[in-house]
């Protein structure tokens, strides 16, 4: 079986809001083997909504429609879907008698319109409504099913968990399940990444390999359909596959951050990390503390965004900067040492370079430097060729300092 979802309303047209609820929902479907295989996004009105119904109908046996359950004219997903498919709209005792409670209850009179939302095709299944006034709808006719839920997500996602999910496992019946893992990796393109994984790319079935680049990072989805037991042991193999050629980028999986497998490293290893940032502004330390728990492996830092402050607060010395420049491996490395010394930590990072938009100290818009001092006197530098835009700069240079303390900490 297989799913088109269609969201009613002009707002998510216009931008003002996001359609959060397709994905939930397809999400939920996944999880009972259920296949998405369209979103349709429609405005507030019925000739335009009729003809995304004729649409679906030629490629989906489920239709899910989320919006325009609604009191208002413009809530008309309900009438629409009635003429076009010849049912008769009945009132329901029950959301009737629900929305005149919730009006006494709040102390409210109740206007007529609010009625409407009572409304229910002839001879449907009606799902409740425990967090609003329009209940769902479920309607099978001519080999296909039609589901109407509420478009607030506060409505809907109760109400598709606790009615639509058990009706629609039932309608399924799948025995099998689509499961997923998703792999993070860090430090490789993604144009790199699939040409070193293209065969498995180009064979793929079940299960199947998706990529998606983000903002640095590359992960990759593999999704398998079959029982739990069978689809862990197909997801397992594809994994092994793709580790073997790319397993140097790898750090995490699922949701997993860089930020909190760093914090997490550092926390199991009871070691404590302070910063000096120059480009970066604090923007290191600012990731560091948004991990519930940071306290345990950060005392504080220092933003040394001038020279004088270098010199004068943090320590570096008068004549690195004067031999080697702000913006250099050697100041980055000292930058390191003296963070380190003077918060007392474990491990000392350091960032120094050139943000954007111009040069600086002859060097090119891009230019960095980060610094990592450790307590057993190891140090060493990192340095970056980034690009022109400041703002992907600075996350670069963070992302690339946790990976690098994420692989140190590794090993």
């Amino acid at each position: 079986m297989n799913t088109e979802i269609i969201a009613v309303g002009s707002e998510l047209l216009l931008g003002q809001i996001v359609n959060t609820n397709a994905r939930f929902i397809s999400s939920k479907l996944a999880e009972l083997g259920i296949g998405v295989y369209f979103h349709t996004v429609v405005g507030d009105n019925a000739k335009r909504l009729l003809s995304a119904i004729q649409v679906a109908e030629t490629r989906a046996d489920i239709i899910i429609f989320t919006g325009g359950l609604g009191p208002t004219k413009d809530d008309l997903t309900k009438e629409t879907i009635a003429d076009y498919l010849k049912v008769d709209l009945v009132f329901h005792d029950e959301a009737i008698q629900h929305i005149e409670d919730h009006y006494k209850r709040v102390g409210r009179v109740m206007t007529e319109n609010n009625r409407k939302q009572a409304l229910v095709f002839d001879g449907a299944d009606v799902l409740p409504n425990q967090h609003g006034m329009a209940p769902g709808i479920v309607l099978r006719k001519n080999n296909k099913t039609y589901m109407l839920l509420p478009g607030p997500p506060s409505e809907m996602e109760p109400m598709f968990a606790n009615f639509a999910a058990p009706y629609l496992a039932k309608l399924a019946n799948e025995t099998n399940t689509i499961h997923s893992r998703v792999l993070r990796f860090f430090g490789i393109g993604e144009s790199v990444l699939e040409t070193k994984i293209s065969d498995l790319l180009e064979n793929q079935t079940n299960p199947t390999i998706a990529p998606l680049a983000s903002d640095g990072e590359v992960t990759l989805r593999i999704t398998a359909k079959a029982d739990f037991e069978s689809a862990m042991q197909m997801l397992a193999a594809v994994e092994k596959s793709i580790i073997e050629r790319v397993g140097e980028f790898f750090y995490g999986y699922d949701s997993t951050t860089l930020i909190e497998k760093c914090v997490h490293l550092l926390k199991q290893k009871g070691l404590t990390v302070t910063a000096a940032e120059s480009l970066t502004g604090g923007l290191f330390q600012q990731e560091i503390t948004s991990c519930a728990g940071a306290s345990e492996i950060f005392s504080g830092g220092m933003v040394t965004y001038s020279n004088d402050v270098k010199h004068q607060n943090l320590g570096v010395r008068e004549s690195t900067i004067r031999q080697f420049g702000a913006v250099s491996g050697e100041c980055a490395e000292e930058m390191a040492i003296c963070v380190r010394e003077k918060f007392q930590a474990d491990i000392g990072v350091s960032f120094t370079g050139v943000a954007g938009p111009d040069e600086l100290e002859g060097k090119p818009v891009g230019t960095v430097f980060i610094g990592f001092s450790f307590k057993d006197g190891d140090s060493f530098v990192k340095q970056l060729k980034l690009g022109r835009i400041r703002s992907m700069n600075r996350v670069s240079a963070v992302k690339n300092a946790l990976y690098c303390l994420i692989k140190h900490l590794e090993k």
